[in-house]
């Protein structure tokens, strides 16, 4: 299954650019606070690619409805994708999209197709993002599109609710085993 079992994973709040609880190899990429999708761009010399897993209305995990202060039975738009640098997949990226979102100009947002939603964020000078928050996920709750994880050598993933024209979209992103920060 291509998907992320939220309702398992501890998200929390980054102390500062040197929080011990993360690797120091991977800090500069959780703190960023540019667009990602264009880093990511660079990194790949411009070969970089989007892959729809799935983008389908249904009911967001508790963790996200948080997030988002959405109530419970609430659906949204979720959209799951690959970003591939050089052929190989980096990163697993879920966002999550209120209906109330995807209303006037922003209805655009259905329909993404290939295009990366973090190059669309970070050119629309409404946009705003609230704190990153990060993860671990290790094998006990893995369920992304990658091999089995050992819990020495955990996926890093972080999250943070953006904001258009004022209207919340929660954005995910795990490094996939297939991303080397040594190398970059």
């Amino acid at each position: 299954m291509m998907s992320v079992n939220h309702a398992e994973i501890s998200w929390y709040s980054m102390l500062s650019q040197t929080d011990y609880r993360i690797p120091k190899s991977w800090r500069t990429w959780l703190f960023d606070s540019g667009s990602l999708t264009q880093r990511l761009l660079d990194a790949s010399y411009g070969d970089l690619s989007v892959n729809v897993i799935k983008q389908q209305f249904q009911v967001p995990s508790l963790s996200e409805r948080h997030a988002l202060g959405l109530p419970d039975r609430q659906q949204a738009m979720i959209r799951e994708v690959l970003l591939c640098g050089v052929g190989r997949p980096w990163v697993f990226a879920r966002s999550v999209l209120p209906l109330t979102t995807l209303t006037g100009r922003l209805r655009k947002l259905r329909q993404l197709d290939n295009q990366p939603l973090g190059a669309l964020l970070f050119a629309d000078p409404s946009m705003t993002r609230e704190p990153v928050q990060v993860a671990c996920v290790n094998s006990d709750n893995n369920k992304l599109p990658c091999r089995s994880v050992s819990e020495e050598n955990c996926i890093w993933g972080r999250r943070s609710v953006f904001r258009l024209d004022k209207k919340p979209l929660l954005v995910a992103e795990f490094f996939l085993p297939s991303f080397n920060t040594d190398s970059l």
